[in-house]
């Protein structure tokens, strides 16, 4: 198995520098360029998860392994580090901030005792690594939702955190009753801080769940999408047209649509 990894891994070396070296597409591309496509590739990646589309991952995996090589490739020509750099960097990386599997600077193992624990000592370690700030690794070009979950569960990281989630639940409360005082004095500003507010408190909250927001919210979107395209076809075979319907006549389909996709 190894040696088939490091055949597969070493080929894929290989055809990029080809690629570079012949493919007019491939030689034009900069890591800024790059950029979207390899954002684009990620989202794919997540898509495939979602749907616990095995054979997806594979291919996705395999996308974005080459834009991983692609970019070691452009930084190499610019002499700025090798993708044998990028492996040491790496690999220095987990074994110093797993000092319970291969031990601390003194050679001691740190005894640890679950997941929580674990994620604590590598946010500390970083910090001691000259890092200024728990948060200074979330990436700013995150989406909203995902960065508000990061950010929390890096505070949390050192001690930052609710109690209990009745707590959190009763800041849920909080920030809606405050949305509904904003809405009332019709400030946009405001309401638009409060809403933000609210989805903050509702992004902890189902962390305290052990929901990933982003994913639960995901699941929604295809859910509804799933529900209103079928919508669609019970209007059409009824030689109906949505647009011209009233919104009850609507929700009668849809409810019908629900109850038959339970």
């Amino acid at each position: 198995m190894e040696e088939q990894r490091d055949y597969g891994f070493g080929r894929l070396v290989k055809i990029m520098d080809e690629l570079r070296e012949g493919c007019p597409w491939d030689r034009k591309q900069t890591i800024a360029t790059l950029r979207p496509l390899t954002i684009e590739e990620t989202y794919e990646l997540g898509d495939a998860v979602i749907n616990e589309d095995w054979k997806g991952i594979k291919e996705e995996i395999g996308d974005l392994m080459l834009h991983m090589v692609f970019y070691a490739k452009i930084a190499s020509e610019q002499n700025q580090f090798s993708l044998n750099d990028v492996f040491e960097a790496i690999c220095s990386k987990l074994i110093s901030r797993h000092p319970h599997i291969y031990g601390d600077s003194n050679g001691e193992k740190i005894t640890v005792q679950n997941d929580e624990e674990v994620k604590s000592n590598w946010e500390r370690l970083k910090l001691k690594e000259g890092k200024t700030s728990v948060l200074g690794g979330v990436p700013v070009s995150l989406p909203a939702m995902v960065k508000a979950t990061r950010i929390q569960e890096k505070a949390k990281k050192v001690g930052f955190e609710w109690e209990n989630k009745e707590d959190v639940w009763k800041k849920v409360l909080e920030e809606m009753e405050e949305l509904k005082d904003a809405e009332a004095k019709n400030d946009p500003a405001h309401i638009e801080e409060e809403f933000g507010d609210l989805m903050f408190s509702m992004i902890n909250y189902a962390r305290f769940l052990g929901i990933d927001p982003e994913t639960a919210l995901e699941k929604t979107n295809n859910k509804f999408k799933n529900r209103f395209t079928k919508m669609e076809e019970v209007v059409l075979a009824q030689n109906k047209n949505l647009a011209e319907m009233t919104l009850p006549e609507m929700d009668a389909v849809w409810n019908e649509v629900k109850n038959r996709m339970q």
